[in-house]
């Protein structure tokens, strides 16, 4: 499974069913490059999560929606309610250990 790039118009289509993870990140954003492919390995291994990532440069009105200030962030919904914000980068395992309180 890949990380899907969503956008303003896709995003509550993306992750407003079942569980999801989204990266709010930016090209210019040193830990963002880093968390990224922590995400994709994740992916490949997490199989009932939906992987999404936004650009905030390119998409600006869903990361105001949610107060997003800061880069990278990482936003856990299960069925369209925020139930983890996590901010900065996080490892792999910190974000196996916090998936796995809600996907079954």
């Amino acid at each position: 499974m890949a990380v899907k790039t969503v956008e303003d118009a896709t995003f509550e289509a993306a992750t407003n069913q079942g569980v999801s993870i989204t990266d709010f990140w930016a090209t210019w954003c040193g830990p963002c490059r880093m968390q990224s492919p922590v995400l994709e390995a994740l992916s490949d291994e997490v199989d009932n999560v939906e992987f999404v990532k936004m650009d905030v440069d390119q998409n600006p009105q869903t990361p105001a929606e949610f107060g997003i200030r800061a880069i990278p962030t990482l936003l856990v919904k299960k069925d369209g309610e925020v139930l983890e914000r996590l901010t900065g980068f996080h490892n792999k395992k910190q974000l196996a250990d916090i998936l796995s309180k809600y996907a079954n």
